[in-house]
């Protein structure tokens, strides 16, 4: 019965350090989210900056298997390269140290302090965004060491039984038990953090003697060793279904950590007499958590150094595991989109950003298009439009899908939630182009089927109405995919100009009418054509104005 109370205790103490951990990491990419999609914008093709990057964003986010599915997530959307990816995984490694150097700090004694402080802010002071944030990040802090408590309370009778005090001396002396026993131990919690932070509070755990660590740091080591291969299950498991690209970067994470594990397993005493050498002096049991963090935080910076210049190898070796094969697109199927990362609202977004891009790109082509039908006689160009528009149609229910997917996510700011319906009405005005187009190809339709002939002079009017449509279909595209402001202004000085050329023509083709140099007959059509060239306009306006909502609300929200 005792040995159930043990077991209840630590794993519950465990499942409270895991809560705690994972509400930290959203409160943390809740205040920090658009900064650390601005992080991974910047990268180069230089490997450097793609570990400073992918280091930054882990200790920002404090989840290591958040940035590897993130990135996972961008090389199967085609958003990042596979040498780009690596590079950020290695850092991502770098990054997830610092949790366990928090841990190390051992201010158990203060965690309800921060609970309650967390609490308050959180619960309490609901009306502002940013302090709730602070107070998710505290409360999950203080929450954290009270699961850390807990475990350290149960660790205590267990290490006095004579069964556990013989395991811990088995898995202390033979490295590849430890190893094991980590990588399992990680991949069944799915969290690196929480199993060393079982290991930090282990190891200051005394044995029977009252006086040495149970396990001690070389034991500990191969364990550590162990929970950085464990993590890896979670970015094989994220790429299942992705591209080829998306899995090799998942076997290219394995491949570093094993590797790493496998190279400096061979030299596990020299390594504790390095930590202990270079970490604070004291008593084992007070000093061990803190050594452990340190040999956490120096194998990944060495595993690091050994494979940085060796990226182009590992890209290779990762290309003949998984080789080059053509795959079969769904030409109707999103490129970008991943349910993967829904539970990371920031990166969620900037996909289904790309996605709306790609469906405006698909839209503009479709206005090229339809200006071929018409004025080129091109029935071809007309049945292409109808066909782009069931594609466009098909899209707007996927991202409207995925965003709806985003929006119920608990990880949602007020300021992503106004982004999210934003894109929302930019889907439809996205749809409503596709609309006019298809309007236009079916005018065209009529024409050549009709013999309709134009003049010249309404033939250039139409272009003119057209090309204008054009540019501000471009530039709102452009300013939907990178939040470009001043372009997004221009779109809506080119929407004014677009309203006074249509007022413009329909005053010069009724002046033509009235001096009969055209044919009744064409007026309907003619009119038609250039008011649904004008409500594309309208809609390159409408996208033009979410971006600019989107910013305001942000300066706003950040004043």
């Amino acid at each position: 019965m005792e040995g159930l109370q043990i077991a209840l205790t630590l794993f519950g103490g465990l499942a409270l350090f895991i809560y705690g951990m994972n509400l930290m990491s959203d409160g943390l990419q809740k205040a920090a989210g658009e900064k650390m999609k601005n992080v991974l914008a910047m990268l180069t093709k230089n490997p450097f900056v793609g570990v400073l990057a992918g280091a930054l964003v882990t200790a920002v986010i404090q989840s290591s298997s958040a940035t590897t599915v993130m990135v996972i997530g961008f090389v199967s959307a085609g958003l990042m390269n596979l040498p780009q990816a690596i590079s950020i995984i290695l850092g991502a490694n770098i990054g997830t140290t610092i949790t366990a150097q928090l841990v190390a700090f051992q201010i158990g004694d203060y965690a309800w302090g921060f609970v309650i402080a967390g609490f308050i802010m959180f619960f309490f002071i609901s009306h502002k965004e940013k302090v709730m944030e602070v107070g998710q990040v505290i409360f999950g802090f203080g929450v954290l060491f009270v699961g850390l408590n807990i475990m350290g309370a149960a660790m205590e009778p267990l290490s006095q039984t004579p069964e556990f005090a013989a395991l811990m001396l088995k898995v202390a002396d033979i490295p590849a038990l430890g190893v094991i026993v980590g990588a399992v131990l990680t991949a069944v919690v799915q969290s690196s953090s929480a199993s060393i932070a079982v290991l930090q509070n282990l190891a200051s755990t005394a044995g029977p003697d009252g006086v040495t660590s149970i396990i001690g740091l070389a034991g500990a080591i191969p364990i550590l060793f162990g929970t950085n291969i464990g993590t890896t299950i979670t970015a094989l498991l994220a790429s299942i279904g992705g591209t080829i690209n998306a899995k090799r970067a998942a076997i290219a994470h394995t491949i570093f950590n094993v590797g790493g594990t496998l190279l400096f397993i061979w030299f596990t005493p020299y390594i504790a007499r390095f930590i202990q050498f270079i970490s604070p002096g004291g008593g084992e049991l007070h000093a061990i958590a803190r050594q452990i963090a340190n040999a956490h935080l120096c194998f990944n910076v060495a595993t690091t150094i050994v494979f940085l210049p060796l990226i182009g190898v590992l890209v290779k070796i990762v290309t003949k595991i998984i080789p080059d094969k053509e795959e079969i697109k769904d030409p109707m199927a999103p490129l970008y989109l991943d349910y993967n990362l829904l539970e990371r609202p920031f990166a969620a977004i900037h996909l289904a950003t790309q996605e709306l891009s790609r469906m405006a790109e698909i839209a503009a082509n479709m206005v090229v298009d339809s200006k071929k039908a018409f004025l080129g006689n091109d029935t071809n160009a007309a049945e292409e439009v109808m066909a782009k528009e069931r594609l466009v149609n098909h899209l707007r229910d996927i991202i409207i899908k995925y965003l709806s997917s985003i929006f119920s996510s608990e990880s949602v700011t007020e300021h992503q939630a106004l982004t999210i319906s934003g894109l929302m009405h930019v889907v439809a005005d996205i749809e409503h182009i596709g609309d006019n187009c298809k309007n236009i190809a079916s005018f065209a339709q009529d024409k050549i089927r009709n013999g309709y002939v134009f003049s010249d002079t309404a033939c250039a009017e139409i272009y003119q109405c057209f090309d204008h449509s054009s540019k501000m279909l471009h530039n709102s595209i452009q300013a939907l995919s990178s939040g470009n402001t001043t372009l997004a202004r221009i779109v809506k000085e080119q929407e004014e100009d677009l309203d006074e050329l249509e007022a413009s023509l329909r005053l010069k083709h009724m002046e033509r009418l009235d001096a009969k140099k055209c044919s009744p007959e064409f007026t309907v059509i003619y009119m038609d054509v250039i008011h649904n060239i004008e409500r594309i306009g309208d809609s390159c306006e409408n996208i033009a104005n979410a971006v600019l909502d989107n910013v305001n609300f942000k300066d706003i929200e950040e004043n």
